[in-house]
């Protein structure tokens, strides 16, 4: 571990958390918009209640403070990895409904897919530098497909709503991991632990 707490190695972090930083907000931008078009292209309620989506964890955590930076990045490159299984699924079920009478919205959302791809990639270089190699993608394959086209309308708005979460969450995560300190670092002291 000798090698995470080098002053290069935290320079590194610093700056990788940055960026992660920037990518985030930008994807998050990115989200929102296509969040709207795709309401409005697909004909639903923007208020309307959505059940969790299956196989993504939610962003929003208990004790979140208590997480160690290692904890954080985990959680990030699982929800990312969901994501990309996920919004690949949708630009499918996109391209089947719609075909190419909307290439704009279909367009949007590859573009959001890889913003997503390259997000979990810029988590596992963080993982890398952690001296923790990130997990294997061992996926369990994509989620159930809906059975209704209702039902995949529905699924979607959750999946890019719970995207956005994601985005703010991640950002929150990079800034508590960029501190020096606590809560920056793989795991707790001895001291730190209960």
């Amino acid at each position: 571990m000798a090698g995470a707490d080098s002053p290069s190695a935290a320079l590194r972090r610093r700056d990788l958390c940055a960026r992660g930083i920037r990518l985030a907000g930008k994807m998050r931008s990115d989200v929102v918009d296509l969040l709207d078009a795709y309401v409005e292209q697909q004909g639903l309620d923007a208020s309307a209640s959505v059940a969790a989506v299956e196989g993504v964890p939610p962003a929003a955590v208990e004790r979140w403070d208590e997480q160690t930076g290692t904890q954080r990045l985990l959680e990030n490159l699982a929800a990312y990895r969901a994501f990309r299984g996920l919004l690949a699924q949708m630009l499918e079920e996109q391209r089947e409904q719609l075909g190419e009478a909307d290439a704009a919205l279909g367009r949007a959302l590859a573009a959001v897919l890889l913003q997503v791809s390259a997000f979990a990639y810029h988590l596992e270089e963080l993982l890398r530098l952690e001296s923790r190699g990130p997990p294997s993608d061992e996926g369990d394959g994509p989620p159930p497909q809906p059975q209704s086209v209702f039902e995949q309308k529905l699924r979607g708005l959750g999946v890019l709503r719970e995207l956005a979460q994601w985005a703010v969450r991640s950002a929150r995560d990079l800034r508590q991991l960029a501190k020096p300190g606590p809560g920056a670092g793989s795991a707790p002291s001895p001291a730190e632990s209960p």
